[in-house]
């Protein structure tokens, strides 16, 4: 099976994704700038999980990349990453209707991890498949960012039970972290075609 069709549902399902998280926000009644305030946390939220399912929709689209064949594994596995991404809008409304309070601070950063490992067992799948040679396996090296962030996420989910606004600070870093452009797969890519 080739990867277009793969590529082509994992597109539709996260712009849905984000359609989902951007109808949640409500407008508030009121034309002041007072009328805003009760939903910053709402807004914020959103801003962060807009920006957490882009890094996964532009990763994925790298990833994709290098692989050469579709194979049921792959499937199931990008199709378990994408449950977890779709869990995103449910726990952004949450933490951000409820300001950030410690238990909907935790859901979302177990999201995060579970959608973290799901991305992990997806790029396994895709490296065991393309064999010894694996592009994948050779742009990936280290990884230590994928190494880094379900530490970050387990950590940021028990500390949000005491210290949520510290839980939701650390998933901030981490998304800035992962804005920082990476090369690796490009230039795997390139230098294969080469």
């Amino acid at each position: 099976m080739g990867k277009t069709r793969l590529e082509a549902f994992s597109d539709g399902v996260i712009a849905i994704l984000i359609t989902i998280m951007v109808l949640e926000m409500k407008v508030p009644h009121g034309g002041t700038l007072e009328t805003l305030l009760p939903v910053w946390p709402v807004f914020l939220s959103y801003i962060l999980s807009f920006v957490y399912v882009g890094i996964y929709w532009n990763n994925h689209h790298h990833m994709l990349h290098t692989c050469r064949k579709v194979t049921g594994g792959i499937l199931w596995a990008n199709l378990h990453l994408l449950f977890w991404l779709s869990l995103i809008p449910f726990a952004t409304g949450w933490v951000g209707e409820n300001h950030f309070a410690p238990i909907p601070a935790a859901l979302y950063g177990a999201v995060l991890l579970m959608a973290a490992i799901a991305y992990f067992i997806l790029q396994q799948q895709i490296i065991a498949t393309q064999g010894p040679d694996s592009l994948l396996k050779k742009a990936v090296g280290a990884d230590w960012k994928g190494k880094l962030s379900p530490v970050v996420y387990a950590t940021g989910m028990m500390l949000a039970c005491w210290y949520p606004l510290v839980a939701m600070a650390m998933y901030v870093v981490m998304a800035l972290i992962w804005l920082i452009p990476d090369r690796r797969i490009e230039k795997v890519l390139k230098n294969h075609e080469e």
